[in-house]
């Protein structure tokens, strides 16, 4: 097997873990402290395992701004995404075979909350996930244990104080298999939100880079 279809391989089997420990955990009826540590831990040991196969990205918005500042090539991004959307829904579908049906925990606005608000915090918290990850990918020689910790803990920290207002998905795979197989909706926003999250924070690193001289 290539070394592409490989990391297609892995960040299939990431997202889908990701996804069903995170929204595994909601189902089962996990506090809001236990479902943000069960996502940041997902999160971490995906990396753990993954990162040197693939990158252990997980996230399309992700992949889309590792395109833009250069650490995925644009011939792989296509796979990647199609890999980690599959994975999403692999993950979801496990929740419901074991879980049920009712329990697939979609990302939704809470009641109150306006979309535009809805829009401008996961735009925000995608961003501040995505510099995030640049930020300690450039940091201490690019280290593994320090990259999962470090994303996973952000992960966390966000899931925990935004959740509440819009499920926190930071990530379009998170988002597209327990709302389609809920029925839930929403894709659309989420997906171009999140995505346009990580591409602004991808955007001004890029920018930052080339303005030192």
């Amino acid at each position: 097997m290539s070394d592409r279809w490989r990391a297609y391989g892995a960040e299939f089997m990431g997202t889908a873990w990701m996804v069903a420990v995170g929204t595994g955990s909601v189902a089962l009826g996990g506090s809001l402290l236990v479902v943000s540590l069960s996502f940041g831990l997902a999160v971490t040991t995906a990396i753990l395992a993954l990162r040197s196969t693939s990158g252990a990205h997980i996230n399309p918005a992700v992949s889309t701004g590792f395109v833009l500042t250069g650490h995925l090539p644009r011939q792989r991004w296509l796979g990647y995404v199609v890999a980690q959307g599959a994975g999403g829904l692999l993950g979801s579908g496990m929740v419901r075979m074991v879980i049920g049906p009712d329990e697939l925990a979609p990302t939704v606005v809470a009641e109150g909350v306006s979309m535009l608000s809805a829009v401008g915090i996961e735009v925000g918290i995608t961003a501040a996930l995505m510099a995030s990850i640049l930020a300690v990918v450039a940091w201490r020689d690019d280290s593994t244990p320090t990259v999962a910790v470090v994303v996973g803990a952000v992960v966390a920290l966000l899931a925990f104080f935004f959740g509440p207002l819009t499920g926190a998905s930071m990530n379009p795979a998170r988002t597209l298999g327990p709302n389609l197989l809920s029925g839930a909706g929403g894709l659309v926003v989420y997906t171009l939100a999140t995505v346009a999250g990580a591409v602004l924070a991808a955007a001004v690193v890029r920018w930052k880079s080339k303005a030192v001289p």
